[in-house]
């Protein structure tokens, strides 16, 4: 039986900018549920108080190990030093974190310490035979790859994995949480950085994409429903400088 330990996180709901599980870590979990519920860890790297972890005891876990380290270090050498001690053949994570960076960098910089394989974008395992997993690798437009990995190794699951269950909230109340104490490293890069809500995306303009051979022959011979356009030709810098920007407020671009 592989013994699976899956990293998990404080997430952040879009909507209400409450904590939440993460949604992609409970992926995770689910996935690391199925396979292996008795060789099963659930590893955090934060404050052992947060009362969101306990969202992922209620999925059917009895406990689960907090390594207590302040919100301004670095979880890397933390994770590395308890991953290196405590042995795991599948290493489960989410594709990326739903605040702080979010730089979805986490399970490669601990397959590149561990050296271990990395197996990004998973969406199920579909057997485990000796030391050989089968995966399902999402691929984009729905597409999957079934890929052979040898066990141990470090693997993203992705949003197209299956739902997780709800949490009960009894079994939430009764689980552990196992604090310890971890290596502390202060990120002091992170420190000057300067924090702020992200703006609002401008409009972009429509582009019509051809997909078949029979759209992209209606789109050359179909006569254009456009009026008022102008060709560009033969015109100062400045002059087709005030076009296009005229089209960008046209368009709603720019205001």
């Amino acid at each position: 039986m592989a013994k699976i330990t899956t990293l998990v996180s404080i997430g952040l709901h879009p909507k209400s900018q409450r904590g939440r599980r993460a949604d992609q870590d409970a992926k995770a979990l689910e996935l690391a549920l199925n396979l292996a519920p008795e060789q099963l860890e659930v590893l955090h790297a934060g404050n052992p108080r947060e009362s969101v972890l306990r969202q992922y005891l209620g999925m059917g876990m009895d406990q689960l190990t907090v390594l207590d380290h302040p919100h301004e270090a670095d979880a890397i050498p933390a994770l590395i030093e308890y991953l290196t001690e405590n042995h795991a053949d599948i290493i489960f994570t989410g594709i990326k974190a739903e605040q702080g960076e979010s730089s979805g960098m986490t399970p490669y910089l601990i397959a590149e310490q561990l050296k271990l394989p990395m197996v990004p974008n998973i969406a199920a395992i579909k057997s485990i035979n000796g030391r050989t997993a089968e995966i399902l690798q999402a691929l984009p437009r729905g597409q999957r790859r079934l890929i052979k990995v040898q066990m141990p190794f470090v693997a993203s699951v992705d949003s197209a994995a299956a739902a997780p269950r709800q949490s009960a909230f009894g079994k939430a109340k009764r689980g552990a949480i196992n604090d310890q104490d971890a290596t502390i490293n202060i990120d002091k890069v992170r420190a000057c950085w300067h924090a702020q809500p992200a703006k609002k995306r401008p409009k972009r303009l429509k582009v019509m994409k051809a997909k078949t051979a029979a759209d992209r022959f209606k789109a050359a011979t179909a006569s254009s429903k456009n009026e008022g356009g102008s060709v560009i030709e033969n015109k100062s810098p400045a002059e087709a400088a005030k076009a296009i920007y005229d089209l960008l407020v046209a368009e709603k671009v720019v205001k």
